[in-house]
């Protein structure tokens, strides 16, 4: 079986490129590429334009960024993902960069990712307390990434139980937005039929059972949610009761929306994620970097908590091959690591970095990791031992 993790120390662009030529595919590639902060870019692109001139700032970095995203893109796998973290400096440009290596069609999110709930207090002006996820697929008509999540429901919500002891709650089966109405929607405007007694509900008369049309709480017509047919198909999931509305009683129709969508079988229900994701979700740079000093001391700035990639990786098949290379204090793969621990997944993460010298009198320095690349095979390696796995590392020349 192959290892979780694999690590390659070396520059990416030649990675990436050595990737394709041997045929390798992903189906989701997350990177936090350098946040261009003003300082020089420790990659060894020429950064001169045709005329001899100097690029700009922006212009520099997306020159950096190009190629690199380019060489991403050929080794994506039919139905895959891209992710990538920005920060406002050049998340404009990066949405450019993206909609055209990309396709602007590919596009599937800007989340809003809040990673410093406090915000930072230095310097003038707001208090920043976000950065960003550009999400794209590889192509939007096939790809496979689900954009929900599990976490997100709350199983209190769920408050009433069947005879057969699964939980569910009471949906509406009327559409109460009135855009939805037998003008807009006429085949969604017909009759049901259903005993309040018992609660049972048929697209024909029985014993017992009287007619129930959708109406709105003002008496005006309204439409089902559902099609006759697909009522038909399921009526156990539906029930209904006897109110006291504005109009005085009547008799309405409700969905049971079951917390195990599978009735019994147990898969958990998933829940549409937001394109807002705070920390106490998925995490802080404060954990971040507990998390990373807990494995091999306090060696990297501004770690991405793992919370925040298993949320990645919760939307991609539990197979996923992972691709992270801009792979910093190897976050990626350590998340992949406990999310197959977690939910028995077959995921490998393959992480690349090069040798980029630690800041001098740094913490990372001081503790004999003189590169990033160092820093990102000792969480790496810590994880293997800690989390399990394994760890392969390959030469950036073999690939």
């Amino acid at each position: 079986m192959r290892p979780w993790n694999t690590f390659i120390e070396g520059d990416n662009l030649d990675v990436l490129r050595g990737l394709a030529e041997a045929g390798e595919t992903f189906d989701l590639v997350y990177i936090d590429p350098p946040y261009n902060t003003g300082s020089a870019f420790s990659y060894s692109d020429d950064l001169r334009g045709a005329d001899g001139r100097r690029k700009g700032r922006h212009e520099a970095w997306v020159a950096m960024m190009r190629p690199r995203l380019e060489a991403a893109r050929a080794v994506m796998a039919p139905g895959s993902a891209l992710y990538v973290s920005i920060d406002d400096n050049e998340v404009a440009y990066l949405r450019l960069l993206l909609d055209e290596v990309y396709g602007e069609a590919n596009f599937l999110a800007q989340v809003v990712v809040n990673l410093n709930a406090k915000g930072r207090q230095l310097g003038k002006g707001f208090a920043t307390s976000h950065e960003y996820l550009l999400v794209y697929a590889l192509d939007a008509r096939t790809c496979v990434l689900d954009a929900s999540s599990p976490d997100l429901v709350d199983e209190a919500d769920f408050r009433l139980v069947a005879e057969d002891g699964r939980r569910y709650r009471r949906l509406p089966l009327r559409n109460t937005n009135k855009k939805f109405n037998p003008v807009t929607a006429p085949t969604l405007h017909y009759p049901l039929w259903g005993d309040p007694v018992s609660g049972r509900v048929d697209v024909a008369p029985f014993e017992g059972a009287v007619e129930i049309k959708p109406v709105f709480g003002d008496g005006s017509p309204a439409v089902w949610r559902w099609s006759a047919p697909l009522v038909a198909a399921r009526t156990e999931d539906l029930v209904c009761r006897q109110l006291l509305g504005r109009l005085g009683e009547r008799i309405d129709v409700f969905q049971r929306d079951w917390l195990d969508v599978t009735g019994g079988e147990g898969t958990p229900r998933r829940k549409k994620l937001r394109t807002i994701w705070t920390a106490a979700e998925v995490g802080s740079t404060d954990t971040a970097v507990a998390e990373l000093k807990s494995l091999v001391g306090h060696v990297f700035e501004s770690p991405k908590p793992t919370g925040l990639l298993r949320r990645v990786l919760g939307t991609m098949p539990a197979d996923a091959r992972v691709l992270d290379f801009f792979a910093g204090s190897g976050t990626t793969g350590h998340a992949v690591a406990l999310q197959n621990l977690a939910d028995g997944g077959r995921r490998t993460c393959l992480s690349v970095n090069h040798a980029e010298p630690t800041r001098v009198g740094s913490n990372a320095e001081r503790a004999g990791l003189a590169t990033v690349a160092e820093i990102t095979r000792a969480r790496l390696r810590a994880v293997a031992e800690t989390v399990g796995g394994g760890l392969e590392e390959r030469d950036a020349a073999a690939r």
